[in-house]
C-alpha cells in the first residue's frame, strides 16, 4: 500500500476538504491488510486496508419444479440461473447420473463476471411418474452443489359424474319410454387435470355387448331365433336414437361442464315371417368421451415403418347407456268404430266410451282434437298405468245429412325442439284414429201458403200467388224484383221506346221497397210500360253533392294510401331476398328466376355429393364408430404420397384451409404415430419414418410442420395440403452426430390455428457387427486325406442401419496360426449377413487351435476361437 497526501500546514477551515490518494499494488496472489492512522489534533482514527485478490462467487437456485403436467409425450423446458457476483469469470460443469432422461444444455461453461448463463432443462413428459432427480452442479470456488429436479406426471383424465351425487358414473338408465317420445338425463363432465381439454363424444354402434331392439326378457332361445330373422336396420342412423348435447367443447383446467342425454327410441321393422309378440325393445348403447388431441386415434407404426395401423386409444371414459321402448297400449271399448244413433238438428246424443291403457309401466296422455258436430267430455287427461278412465262422445248435428268423421286422439309426451334441441316440450308423438258415424234427419212441418196481392206472371216464382213460409217469421228486407229492360220489349209505351237500355225493371209488387234511397245515378221502369218509377230521397238520410264527393275523395285517399304501403312492402321484401342471395354463388339474383342452369358432367357429381353432405352435416348428429369406420375407409383407398400442394392456391382450398375446426372435426383428423421410436440408429447414418395424415373431413386441410432439431432438418415436406377423405405421409428423417439416447419433439398446425405435437425417440449407437458363433470347430471332410485343409462357414450379422466396415485380425502367439479366413476385410450392408469362410492348414508344428478378432470400423470387436479336430487312422 501506498499513501499519496499533502498534509496541511494550516487548521482546515469548516466547509473545507483534504484529499488523500492510497494505492494498492500487490506482488503475489494472496490477501493482504493493514492500517491507515489518521491524527486529528488530539484524536487518532484508525482506518483498516484491506487487499483482495480477483475471485468469483457463483450462486444458483436449489430447485427447478415443472409442476403437473400431462402425460402427453409433450417435451416441457425450464430454465436455471447460474449469477456470478465476483469480479473475475468463474467455470461450471454440470453432471447426471439418473433414471430419468434429461436434456441439459450446456452442461459446462463459463459465466462472466456480474453476469448470468442460462442452462436450459428438458424433461419428457411420455408416461405418468413422480420425477425427483438430482443434478450435480460444479462450481468454481464453491464446490459442488446440488440441483432437485420435481415434476408430477399424470394421465390426463376426463371423469363423468352424476349431476346430483357428483359419484363417478359408469351407466345411464333412462327407463321405459314411448316410441317417438324422447327422454333426458343431465350429466357432469369433469377435466381433471392442469391443461385445457378438447372433448368429443362418440357413440359406439358396433361395441360388443350393445342391444338394439331386443326384449332382454324373454328367453335365450325365442331372442336368439328372432334375431336369426330380423332384417338388421344396416342403414338406420344409431345417433338419432341418442342425442348428447353438446357433444363436443372445450373444458378449462379442473372445470365442470353439464352434458344432457336425450333418448328417443325407435322401433325396428322386423322380417316378414317374425313373430313380433313382444311390444317392449330394449337398448344398451355405449358413448364414450374421449379427449382430443395426439392420443386420439391414435397411429400405431410398425417396426418396418410401412402402414399405421388405427387404434383406440385406452384412456377414455365410457359411458353405457340403457333403455327400454314401448309402444302406446290405450284401447277404446267401444272401438274404434263408434256409431251414434239417429237424431234431429238441435237434438243430441250420447255414447260412454271406456279408455284402458294396457301399459304395465308408463301412464298415458291423451288429447281429442276438436271436431264438428262432435263434442267430447274430457277432451284431454292422464290414465295411470293399468287403469281406465271414462269418455262421453257426444253427437249433436247442427245440418242434415250423414257424418262419417275421422277423429285423431293426439298422444302427449316430451320431445325436442328441431330448431333448438336444447329445449324440451311437450308435443303430440302418436295418434289413434277413431271413426264416428252419426246420422242427423229432418223433421217434417207444414207448409203455409199466403196470397201475394200482387200482379202474378204466367210463369210460378217467388213473387206467384201462392208462397210458401215454414219459417213464420218476417224478413227485414222486402222482396224486390229487378230485370234487364233489354229483356222484356213487351207493352212498351211509345213514349219510352227510347230508354237507355241499361235501366232497371222494378216488378209492380215492390211498392213497400221503391221509396228506399238508392244510387243516384240508376233509374227503376216499369215492367210494362217502361215508365220511370217514382224513387223518393229523404233529405234528412241522404248525403248532399258536397257530402258525395268528399266521400269520394276519401276513398281515393285511403285506397292511395293502402297502395303506398303495399308498395314500400314490396319493396323491402325485394331489399331483404336480395341480401339473402347477395354472395359470390347468386350475385344478388333469386335462383331459377330467367337464368339457365349450368350442365353439369358425371365427372362433377362427386364433388356436388360431397359439398352438399358437408352443407348438410348436422353439428347436433353424434360421431359413431361406423361413420368413424367408414370416412377412415375411403380416406385409404384413396392414398396420395406426393404431388400435394405446399400452400392452398384455388379458391375452395384458401375457403376451406381458412376454416376454424371444432373438436368434432379435428377428431377425424389422424396424424401420427404421436411417438415415433426409430429405435437403435447408428450414428452418422439418415434413418426415416413415415408420420401419416389422415384427412377424413370433407374439406381441405393444411399441415405446417415446424421443425428446429437438427437432428431432423432433413425432414420434407413441411407443408402440405390434404385433399378430402385422403390419406398421406410425410417422412420424418433422423441422422445424428452423437451417441446417446435421443428423446425431443416438434410441433405442427392445422389451417395455421390448431397445434400438436409429435414425440421423437432413437437410441444413437455405433455400427455393429454379430457372429452366428463365437467358436467353431473344424472336421475333415469325409473322403478327403486327414493331411488335407479343414474348412468351414462363420456368418457375420449386421442388426444396424448403417453399413459396417470390419477387417479379420489373426491373434499371433508363439507357435503362430494355421488358420485363416476369406474375405480378410469388407463391408456388410444395413440388415445383412456375410457369410465368411475359415481355413485351417495342416503342417508340421501346426497349431491346432487359433483366435481372430473381428475389427469392425468406428465400432466393436468380436473373438472368434478355432479349433482342428484331426483324426488319426492306423
Amino acid at each position: 500500500f501506498k499513501l499519496f497526501v499533502e498534509n496541511p500546514e494550516k487548521p482546515v477551515a469548516p466547509g473545507l476538504h483534504v484529499k488523500a490518494f492510497v494505492e494498492y499494488y500487490p506482488e503475489s496472489e494472496e490477501d493482504l491488510q493493514d492500517r491507515l492512522l489518521l491524527l486529528i489534533e488530539e484524536d487518532v482514527v484508525d482506518i483498516p486496508l484491506l487487499g483482495l485478490i480477483p475471485c468469483c462467487y457463483l450462486q444458483t437456485e436449489s430447485e427447478i419444479n415443472f409442476g403437473t403436467v400431462i402425460a402427453n409425450g409433450r417435451i416441457i423446458t425450464k430454465e436455471i440461473s447460474i449469477a456470478n457476483h465476483g469480479s473475475s469469470s468463474g467455470t461450471f460443469k454440470i453432471s447426471y447420473d439418473g433414471v430419468v432422461l434429461l436434456n441439459i444444455e450446456p452442461t459446462s461453461g463459463v459465466v462472466e463476471p456480474k453476469s448470468l448463463k442460462v442452462v436450459k432443462v428438458d424433461i419428457c413428459a411420455d408416461v405418468p411418474r413422480i420425477i425427483k432427480e438430482v443434478i450435480k452442479m460444479e462450481l468454481e470456488g464453491h464446490g459442488c452443489s446440488e440441483v432437485w429436479i420435481n415434476a408430477v406426471v399424470i394421465e390426463q383424465v376426463l371423469k363423468v359424474l352424476g349431476v346430483s351425487c357428483g359419484n363417478v358414473l359408469e351407466c345411464v338408465n333412462f327407463g321405459s319410454v314411448y316410441f317417438g317420445s324422447s327422454k333426458t338425463e343431465q350429466i357432469c363432465l369433469y377435466n381433471k387435470s392442469p391443461e385445457c381439454m378438447d372433448w368429443v363424444a362418440v357413440l359406439e354402434d358396433n361395441a360388443i355387448g350393445g342391444e338394439m331392439g331386443t326384449d332382454l326378457q324373454r328367453s335365450a332361445d325365442a331372442i336368439l331365433q328372432d334375431l336369426s330373422l330380423i332384417n338388421k336396420p344396416r342403414d338406420l342412423d344409431v345417433s338419432t336414437l341418442i342425442l348428447c348435447i353438446p357433444n363436443q367443447g372445450t373444458l378449462l383446467p379442473y372445470e365442470k361442464s353439464f352434458v344432457t342425454l336425450c333418448f328417443s327410441p325407435k322401433k325396428f321393422k322386423r322380417a316378414f315371417g317374425v313373430n313380433d309378440s313382444s311390444p317392449k325393445q330394449d337398448y344398451v348403447l355405449f358413448l364414450r368421451f374421449e379427449a382430443v388431441g395426439n392420443k386420439n386415434g391414435y397411429l400405431q407404426a410398425p417396426s418396418d415403418g410401412t402402414a399405421p395401423v388405427s387404434m383406440n386409444h385406452p384412456h377414455h371414459t365410457e359411458l353405457a347407456l340403457t333403455g327400454s321402448g314401448l309402444p302406446v297400449m290405450l284401447t277404446f271399448n267401444p272401438g274404434p268404430v263408434i256409431k251414434f244413433m239417429n237424431c234431429f238438428v238441435g237434438e243430441q246424443t250420447q255414447v260412454l266410451c271406456t279408455l284402458k291403457n294396457e301399459s304395465e309401466s308408463l301412464p298415458v296422455k291423451f288429447s281429442f282434437r276438436k271436431t264438428a258436430h262432435f263434442n267430447i267430455s274430457p277432451e284431454k287427461g292422464k290414465i295411470k298405468r293399468s287403469s281406465t278412465k271414462e269418455v262421453i262422445f257426444s253427437f249433436s248435428p247442427h245440418q242434415i245429412g250423414t257424418f262419417k268423421v275421422k277423429q285423431v286422439v293426439d298422444i302427449i309426451g316430451t320431445g325436442l325442439e328441431k330448431n333448438n334441441l336444447q329445449v324440451s316440450k311437450t308435443t303430440s308423438f302418436h295418434q289413434i284414429y277413431l271413426s264416428f258415424i252419426g246420422v242427423c234427419k229432418s223433421k217434417p212441418k207444414n207448409i203455409l201458403f199466403k196470397i201475394n196481392p200482387g200482379i202474378t206472371p204466367m210463369i210460378s216464382n217467388a213473387t206467384g200467388r201462392f208462397v210458401a213460409d215454414g219459417t213464420g217469421q218476417c224478413t227485414d228486407i222486402a222482396p224486390v224484383a229487378i230485370l234487364k229492360s233489354t229483356q222484356t220489349p213487351i207493352h212498351t209505351h211509345q213514349i219510352n221506346r227510347s230508354c237507355k237500355g241499361d235501366a232497371l225493371i222494378a216488378f209492380p209488387n215492390d211498392r213497400s221497397a221503391s221509396i228506399r234511397p238508392s244510387e243516384r245515378n240508376k233509374k227503376y221502369r216499369t215492367i210494362f210500360t217502361k215508365t220511370e218509377r217514382y224513387n223518393y230521397v229523404d233529405p234528412q238520410f241522404s248525403y248532399t253533392d258536397c257530402e258525395r264527393l268528399s266521400k269520394e275523395v276519401h276513398k281515393e285517399y285511403y285506397a292511395d294510401f293502402i297502395s303506398n304501403l303495399r308498395q314500400h312492402r314490396l319493396q323491402k321484401d325485394a331489399m331483404r331476398q336480395f341480401y339473402i342471395y347477395n354472395n359470390s354463388v347468386n350475385i344478388g339474383l333469386k335462383p331459377a328466376e330467367g337464368l339457365v342452369s349450368p350442365k353439369i358432367s358425371i365427372t362433377d357429381i362427386h364433388k356436388e355429393k360431397l359439398h352438399f353432405k358437408m352443407l348438410s352435416l348436422d353439428e347436433n348428429c353424434l360421431l359413431t364408430s361406423q361413420r368413424l369406420a367408414a370416412s377412415a375407409s375411403k380416406s385409404s383407398v384413396k392414398e396420395i404420397w406426393s404431388g400435394l400442394s405446399a400452400i392452398p392456391s384455388s379458391t375452395q382450398e384458401k375457403e376451406d384451409c381458412s376454416l376454424t375446426l371444432t373438436p368434432k372435426q379435428l377428431h377425424q383428423i389422424l396424424i401420427g404415430p404421436s411417438t415415433m421410436d426409430f429405435g437403435d440408429v447408428c450414428v452418422y447414418s439418415t434413418t426415416a419414418r413415415k408420420l401419416h395424415i389422415i384427412n377424413n373431413l370433407l374439406v381441405h386441410i393444411w399441415i405446417q410442420i415446424e421443425i428446429e432439431i437438427d437432428e431432423l432438418e432433413q425432414t420434407s415436406p413441411l407443408c402440405q395440403v390434404v385433399p378430402p377423405l385422403t390419406k398421406t405421409s410425410v417422412p420424418v428423417v433422423f441422422e445424428t452426430n452423437t451417441l446417446g439416447m435421443f428423446k425431443k419433439s416438434f410441433t405442427y398446425t392445422i389451417n395455421n390455428k390448431h397445434p400438436g405435437h409429435v414425440l421423437v425417440i432413437a437410441n444413437a449407437v455405433s455400427v455393429e457387427l454379430q457372429l452366428s458363433s463365437g467358436e467353431l470347430i473344424l472336421n475333415p471332410i469325409p473322403g478327403y486325406l486327414a493331411k488335407t485343409e479343414f474348412r468351414t462357414t462363420v456368418r457375420v450379422y449386421n442388426p444396424r442401419n448403417h453399413s459396417a466396415e470390419f477387417t479379420w485380425k489373426p491373434v499371433i502367439t508363439d507357435k503362430g496360426t494355421a488358420f485363416s479366413v476369406q474375405p480378410t476385410k469388407g463391408f456388410v450392408e444395413p440388415y445383412r449377413d456375410l457369410e465368411c469362410e475359415v481355413v485351417w492348414h495342416p503342417g508340421f508344428n501346426s497349431p491346432e487351435a487359433g483366435e481372430f478378432n473381428l475389427c469392425v470400423c468406428k465400432g466393436n470387436t468380436i473373438k472368434l476361437k478355432c479349433f482342428a479336430k484331426v483324426t488319426l487312422h492306423t
